[in-house]
C-alpha cells in the first residue's frame, strides 16, 4: 500500500495570498503546501480522501486517470471544492463517494447541479453516487476504510483507517477516548498539526505529539500546515519517527514481514 499527499497545507495553502512572510517567500519546494487531500493505493485500487480546492494540479502532478471511491472527512471549502475537477475521471463510471450524512447533504446543497436535473446540459458535471458511512466502514476493491470520529471544534467530522494499518487524520482537535482503539497497532499514522500556537479547531505541533506518543504508531507525519512552519526547521525539531509531510510524498507500507 502507498499513500500519496497529495496537498499538506492548511485552508489558506502556502504561500498565503498577500504574504510576504519568510515561509511564503522560500524557495524550497517542500513549503509550497496545496489544500490537504492524500490517495490511497493498493493493488488496483485507488481512493481519495476529500477533494481539495488543488484536485486537479494535484490529480495532474500524480498522473491520476480513476478513482475507485471518495471519501470526505467534512464538508469545509479546502476539503471539498475541488469536486468538479472529476469530471473527466468519472465519464465512463460513476464514482462512490462516502461521507456523514450531514456532510453529504452540505455538498447537495453546495453543489445542487450534480445532483439534480434542472440545469441545462453542456461541459459535463461529476458522476458521483453518494453513500452514507456507518461505523462499520466499507472494503473498496483491495482497501477496506474505517471511519474514525474525531472533533473539529465543536463539529464531528471522520479519520480514516486503511486495512488496518494506516491512519489519517485532519482538520482535529480532539480524538475522544472511545475512538482511539480504533487507531491501535499502526504503521502509519499521518496528523494534522497546524502550528506552534494553540488554535480552537485544530491540533498543534504539541498536542499532535501527545496523540502520537499515545497512539504509538510505526511511523507518524503532520500534515495541514500552515506558513508559521518551515518545513527543514520543523524536520529538525520533531522526535525520532516523526516527520512533516510535504506535497508529492510516498509513504510506502510494504507487507510485513
Amino acid at each position: 500500500m502507498t499513500i500519496s499527499i497529495l496537498g499538506s497545507g492548511t485552508s489558506h495553502g502556502v504561500p498565503v495570498v498577500g504574504c510576504t512572510c519568510p515561509v511564503c517567500l522560500s524557495g524550497n519546494v517542500k513549503n509550497k503546501r496545496t489544500r490537504a487531500s492524500i490517495a490511497v493505493h493498493y493493488k488496483n485500487t485507488i481512493i481519495l480522501i476529500d477533494t481539495a480546492t488543488e484536485f486537479r494540479l494535484q490529480a495532474i502532478r500524480e498522473g491520476l486517470t480513476k478513482l475507485d471511491a471518495i471519501f470526505f472527512t467534512h464538508s469545509h471549502a479546502d476539503h471539498l471544492h475541488g469536486l468538479d475537477d472529476i469530471r473527466s475521471i468519472s465519464r465512463e463510471k460513476a464514482i462512490p463517494m462516502y461521507g456523514s450524512k450531514a456532510d453529504l447533504e452540505e455538498i447537495t446543497n453546495r453543489f445542487p447541479y450534480i445532483f439534480y436535473n434542472t440545469v441545462q446540459k453542456g461541459g459535463g458535471k461529476p458522476q458521483v453516487i453518494p453513500h452514507r458511512l456507518t461505523g462499520t466502514g466499507v472494503k473498496v476493491g483491495s482497501i477496506e476504510v474505517k471511519p474514525i470520529p474525531v472533533k473539529h471544534g465543536k463539529l464531528d467530522i471522520y479519520g480514516y483507517r486503511f486495512n488496518k494499518r494506516a491512519a489519517y487524520i485532519t482538520d482535529c482537535s480532539e480524538i475522544p477516548e472511545e475512538s482511539f482503539p480504533l487507531l491501535q497497532n499502526l504503521d502509519v499514522l499521518i496528523i494534522g498539526a497546524l502550528r506552534y500556537r494553540s488554535h480552537p479547531t485544530h491540533f498543534n505541533i504539541e498536542q499532535a505529539l501527545q496523540v502520537i506518543k499515545k497512539i504509538s504508531p510505526g511511523r507518524a507525519y503532520l500534515t495541514h500546515i500552515c506558513h508559521d512552519l518551515d518545513h527543514d526547521q520543523l524536520e529538525d525539531e520533531l522526535p525520532g519517527g516523526v516527520f512533516p509531510a510535504y506535497d508529492g510524498l510516498k509513504i510506502d507500507l510494504h507487507p510485513p514481514v
